[in-house]
């Protein structure tokens, strides 16, 4: 007897599109992520020019030009960070609009409503339901997270097309910058997390991000 297809993918516990997306916004973040540090690091002002000066002895360029080389550098940095964030904005509304048709049990806002049901009911191995519930409620604030980052990015990309004032930029900016430390802080518990169930409870947890679980 032949197996049906569908009801093979249907036992799936990710589905090849939410799979795609978990890895492209992996991808995505760590652009994100390493474009920030490197304007941080490899292109701070300060340090830039003092190191400019001693290392370009037989060069004459004062503080105001290695200023305007190191913004330069900054900008083209800057605008590689922004294709990123258009392209985190692009996966964050395909997350959205998958979630409209995902299979019922693949559903995250189902899945959310489920394990909070089982915790509020459950009597035996409580903690390990609270666990569970804990780990989506945490999947929940990522995807806020996530949605805070676009909304704030778009509005610095486009804060001049918007007429948004100065004093009000510069708060969005504060609330950019803040959002991707609880998004690192978010990864870090990830990474964690992922290491420990495939050392007791969960194995193959990565292994079923890749291709699908059964």
């Amino acid at each position: 007897m032949e197996t049906n297809p569908q009801s093979k993918q249907e036992k799936r516990k990710y589905s090849s599109a939410l799979r795609l997306w978990h890895w492209l916004n992996t991808l995505v973040i760590t652009g994100l992520l390493t474009t920030v540090l490197i304007n941080s690091t490899l292109n701070d002002r300060r340090g830039a020019v003092q190191a400019y000066q001693e290392n370009t002895k037989n060069v004459s360029l004062d503080a105001a030009q290695i200023q305007s080389v190191i913004h330069q550098q900054e900008d083209r940095v800057w605008d590689i960070h922004i294709y990123f964030g258009y392209a985190l904005t692009a996966l964050l509304v395909f997350r959205l609009v998958l979630e409209f048709f995902q299979l019922a049990d693949q559903k995250f806002i189902r899945i959310l409503k489920v394990t909070y049901q089982h915790y509020k009911e459950t009597k035996e191995h409580r903690f390990k339901a609270q666990k569970k519930f804990g780990v989506k409620l945490v999947y929940a604030v990522f995807y806020l997270l996530l949605l805070v980052m676009v909304s704030t990015g778009l509005t610095l990309v486009f804060k001049n097309d918007l007429g948004i004032p100065k004093t009000i930029s510069h708060n969005v900016k504060e609330v950019h910058g803040f959002s991707m430390y609880l998004i690192l802080a978010f990864i870090a518990a990830h990474l964690m997390g992922v290491y420990l169930a495939e050392r007791k409870d969960q194995k193959g947890i990565t292994s079923d991000m890749i291709n699908g679980g059964d």
